[in-house]
């Protein structure tokens, strides 16, 4: 788009956008055409009553600049006051501060603030915050107090335009979701993807993947993506701490304010809301739970994070997969500027990034350790990165504050069997495929299958199962000296058989 026109230094957004408008369109079929393209006309109008400048349109949504906040609040009045009488129900944010402006439009916090305000409102509403409040003299701007919005950082005071009365806000004060320190890097296909299936009828939904993944935190950003969707609210279960699977019912009554863990079922039959169940893996015998939960109220769904799936009926498993470079890179500098160093993304923090498998929990910590070491000598000592890779937040789960104590947590999970095998499988570097694994560690299937439900490792193929770096140096070190060499004796026969096999069939 052309930035010619666009409003520079102090700059006032307008988010508009239909409330409803797939159910406005089932109800009026055709004629809904018309309708949205007479809102279209009011809003335009109205936009260029009050110079205000077009940004962006999408679908039936408007984002629109204005050099004054005044303008931006008289426009909105007017469109609000032009549409009251009719079917179509618009809500509006409005937002003033100083945002960038390049050669694809304007950039910056500002943008994405206006848009989660209007997100916030109803139909019919005007929220405004409190920076064009303070631009504003109008006794009409009635005082919403604080709300925390969907990008989890901080709180926003918010004002509505006019007296109307709607229900509360969306944001996130139906809710006992935490303040994130800071917003979700990359990640937003995997949100789009699971926004939409707890919102298209997908009722349990279990994010696995291995520790240190980010699971938490991107189950997080989905629950507070539906926080004002569902009636009564979304609820956060953190699970880590608990070692009994007998008391997940009270962990979850206490969340959701239900008066004892016996009256759960109770409490939710008919509710309309979202649990996240936090960190499930070392509680699988309370699958059963989840179900009962599930069966008391039609309108619940549950988001649960695992490193193993929970196998119960319904159950769609989304397995989380390791950040892209480009993403991990990001991860990495912004991190590092958190601890004072400034960097941009180069083929050394590149490689730092692979060499973690592009662990969101690793790549933090070897972050916070720019502070001492540059990203050469960083990478340069990842090649046992164990030792190095400590150091987590004070405030994080201890099994979050190294990646040595994350692994361990998973491994403990396991039976001795599956320990063995997992400590066997270390001797494959790179991908194997089950045949190698079956002559050279003495395993079958279901022990291999088991692994891949932990997490411990990742089937890359019809027949092939790789074990990421980070992890295969932990398996390593549970190999006992004469247990390695005779596993490096096999998997040499086995590889040179094989290799003989091929140069034969020349």
């Amino acid at each position: 788009m052309s930035t010619r026109g666009l409003p520079t230094g102090t700059v006032t957004f307008l988010f508009t956008d239909v409330e409803g408008s797939t159910r406005l369109l089932q109800e009026h079929g055709a004629a809904y055409a018309d309708l949205l393209a007479e809102h279209r006309r009011v809003l335009r109008d109205a936009f260029a009553a009050h110079s205000g400048v077009e940004v962006d349109t999408q679908g039936d949504a408007f984002f629109v600049a204005f050099s004054r906040a005044a303008d931006a609040v008289a426009t909105a009045d007017e469109a609000r006051r032009a549409l009251a009488e009719g079917p179509i129900r618009v809500r509006m944010g409005i937002h003033t501060g100083e945002p960038v402006v390049t050669e694809e439009g304007y950039v910056g916090i500002d943008v994405h603030r206006a848009a989660r305000i209007a997100a916030a409102a109803h139909g019919g509403q005007v929220v405004l915050s409190v920076a064009t409040r303070q631009l504003v003299d109008d006794a009409s701007i009635r005082d919403l107090g604080e709300h925390r919005l969907k990008d989890l950082v901080g709180a926003e005071r918010l004002y509505q335009l006019g007296d109307g009365e709607f229900p509360p806000l969306r944001s996130l004060d139906a809710t006992n979701l935490p303040v994130a320190a800071s917003a979700l890097v990359g990640r937003e296909p995997e949100l789009a993807e699971l926004v939409a299936a707890l919102s298209n009828g997908t009722r349990l939904v279990t994010v696995t993947g291995p520790g240190g993944t980010g699971k938490t935190r991107l189950a997080l950003q989905v629950a507070a993506e539906l926080v004002g969707r569902l009636r009564d609210g979304v609820f956060w279960v953190p699970l880590g701490g608990i070692a009994d699977a007998g008391l997940l019912r009270a962990e979850v009554a206490q969340s959701v304010g239900a008066p004892a863990p016996d009256d759960l079922l109770g409490f939710l039959r008919g509710k309309e809301l979202l649990l996240l169940l936090d960190s499930f893996e070392h509680l699988l015998d309370a699958a059963p739970d989840v179900v009962r939960f599930l069966a008391s109220s039609s309108a619940l769904h549950i988001l649960v994070t695992s490193r193993a799936p929970l196998r119960v009926s319904g159950e769609r498993e989304f397995r989380l997969e390791p950040l892209p470079v480009s993403d991990a890179s990001a991860l990495f500098v912004e991190r590092a500027r958190a601890v004072g160093k400034e960097f941009a993304p180069d083929s050394t923090v590149d490689s730092i990034c692979r060499r973690l498998d592009g662990l969101p929990l690793a790549i933090e910590l070897a972050a916070a350790r720019t502070r001492h070491l540059g990203p050469e000598v960083l990478l340069d000592r990842l090649d046992s990165a164990l030792p190095l890779l400590t150091g987590g937040a004070r405030d994080a789960p201890e099994r979050q504050q190294t990646l040595r104590a994350t692994i361990e947590w998973s491994y403990d999970l396991l039976d001795s069997g599956s320990r063995e095998l997992f400590a066997h499988l270390a001797v494959f570097a790179g991908s194997f495929p089950l045949a190698a694994a079956e002559e050279v560690c003495e395993a079958d299937l279901d022990g291999v299958a088991s692994l891949v439900d932990s997490s411990l490792l990742k089937a890359t193929g019809d027949d092939r199962f790789l074990m990421l770096e980070t992890i295969r140096e932990y398996a390593l070190e549970r190999v006992a000296e004469a247990e390695a060499v005779d596993l490096r004796q096999r998997h040499a026969r086995f590889f040179s058989a094989l290799g003989g096999q091929a140069y034969e069939r020349r």
